[in-house]
């Protein structure tokens, strides 16, 4: 076959477009993978995929395989490190066969290691690199792949010895590749020369897997498209991980691409001073943030909207990062807010999330997929410190949270998050300043004291959406839910935690222990 007449039709039979570029693309068989490359990896083309030992290159390979095997196309695994009783065993843990996927195995000969069949003549690695090259075109003659695997590179730069030998080598299988249609990827395990770029070059694609690994927890892993000629790829970095099913990535959120027409309404709390306080409540697909000190009533507030939304009718989500899911639902019934039923119902999803064994991504693509699957209206983050802790690098916090924000916001979803602020009456550091000013409303609690007790108080700092007031009113979380006093005029420095009494009257909640901890 003529290199003319191996450009004329695909390895299915498809014309290509008129610019020469095929019209179809290989299904990589990882979720979140195709989002990432715009739909695949473009056809019968040679691709790099890199990373350390343990970032799961032979995973991904062996789901790119077996979508092959799914879609009716014949695969070949080369695999020249390890054996295909490893590779079984890989696919075993997984839940997966291989079957319908060939493998070449290199396999050492016994032989070769006597003394008196040692080369004399040529190095051993030239004949070596000779009769494994010949070995696997045999192979592929034999078996005529669409989807082609090479596992991994690291042998074969051995056999070459020197990187013109090594770049000739691979630039021969691409061609040969080339001219039997099929679509190739190369495993490199980065064991070669530092900066060694050439395979780069190459390849029509590049994939990038790292594998970071924190003080404390697990590991979390990212990918990274390099380059992927004439693709607009989705770049930057994407979380992914490996579980009991392959890899899956977390594609990184931009939230224009998601825009949906929605109409505005309020959003009540189902306490009536509360709303009067926001100006009638907060507004449907705006973010809330609920910050304070521990132990002031910041996830009962954020629960009574979640049952004041669940019992308008709205699909609710909570995600917990400091609270079991038992010990939240047992406090909900105890302050007269019984969950239990809309959450048997479905009609709230709740979440207890470890902030040590998940990734920044995956959270995100948690809150993106319940969202779109259920319909979810109204989205409740506690706390937002879990969320901190969950980030292994700080600096990304507000432009990950920016994003899963407008997100929701564009979708008509209304977000409430909590942060708890340092000390008793709450002093704010650096990171809890840059997130605040992502909400689009910010309420404020605080201890006081008066007449020898510990109060609450409760103010808005600001309201994006439209008007609110300036008061500063009492807060009180007691066995029948939340409830809101009358503005504090007769106070002064309540926002300080040790107010001066200007006034007449006795404008609190009337002493005697009805007052609730929120554990």
């Amino acid at each position: 076959m003529t290199r003319k007449n191996a450009v004329m039709t695909d390895a299915r039979g498809k014309q290509p477009s008129p610019d020469g570029v095929a019209p179809d693309k290989c299904l990589s068989g990882v979720p979140g993978l195709d989002s990432v490359m715009a739909g695949g990896y473009p056809t019968n083309h040679l691709f790099l995929v890199e990373g350390d030992p343990g970032t799961g290159k032979t995973t991904l390979a062996m789901q790119f395989l077996m979508e092959g095997v799914r879609a009716g196309e014949r695969g070949l695994y080369v695999t020249l490190s390890e054996s295909a009783a490893e590779l079984a065993g890989v696919a075993a843990s997984h839940g997966w066969s291989l079957d319908g996927i060939e493998i070449f195995e290199l396999t050492p000969d016994p032989e070769a290691l006597r003394p008196d069949a040692q080369y004399t003549v040529f190095h051993p690695s030239e004949v070596e690199l000779t009769n494994t090259t010949q070995a696997i075109f045999e192979t592929v003659e034999r078996v005529n792949p669409v989807r082609v695997v090479f596992d991994s590179l690291s042998e074969l730069r051995l056999l070459a010895r020197d990187s013109l030998r090594y770049r000739r080598q691979i630039l021969g299988f691409k061609h040969f590749f080339n001219h039997r249609q099929a679509t190739v990827l190369l495993l490199d395990d980065r064991t070669g020369e530092d900066g060694d770029l050439q395979l780069r070059s190459l390849a029509h694609g590049v994939l990038l897997l790292e594998q970071l690994s924190l003080d404390y927890g697990a590991e979390r892993r990212k990918l990274r498209v390099i380059k992927m000629r004439g693709v607009r790829y989705r770049g930057g970095y994407h979380d992914y991980c490996i579980q009991t099913g392959g890899l899956v990535v977390f594609p990184r959120l931009i939230a224009a691409e998601h825009h949906v027409t929605f109409e505005r309404a309020s959003v009540l709390s189902g306490v009536s001073e509360l709303d009067t306080l926001l100006g009638g409540g907060l507004d449907r697909g705006t973010s809330s943030l609920i910050m304070g000190p521990a132990g002031c009533g910041k996830s009962v507030l954020a629960t009574q909207y979640a049952y004041a939304a669940a019992a308008r009718g709205d699909h609710v989500a909570l995600y917990l990062f400091d609270e079991g899911l038992g010990t939240f639902l047992d406090r909900a019934d105890r302050l007269g807010m019984p969950l239990r039923k809309y959450e048997r119902g479905g009609q709230i999803l709740i979440r207890s999330i470890d902030p040590a064994e998940i990734s920044p991504g995956e959270f995100a693509h948690t809150i993106v997929d319940t969202t779109q699957r259920e319909g979810t209206q109204f989205v409740v983050v506690d706390s937002l410190n879990g969320y901190i802790n969950a980030m292994p690098d700080e600096r990304l916090l507000d432009i990950r949270l920016h994003e899963l924000l407008s997100y929701l916001a564009q979708g008509g979803v209304t977000t409430l998050l909590t942060l708890a602020q340092h000390g008793v009456f709450a002093s704010s550091s650096a990171s809890q300043a840059e997130v605040s000013y992502l909400a689009d409303s910010l309420l404020v609690l605080r201890f006081f004291e008066a007449a020898g007790e510990v109060r609450k108080a409760i103010s808005v700092l600001k309201k994006r959406s439209g008007p609110h007031e300036l008061t500063i009113r009492e807060y009180q979380v007691t066995n029948t839910g939340v409830r809101v006093g009358e503005p504090l005029r007769d106070f002064q420095g309540v926002l300080t935690g040790v107010p001066d009494y200007i006034g007449q009257r006795q404008p609190l909640f009337a002493a005697g222990g009805a007052e609730v901890s929120e554990r």
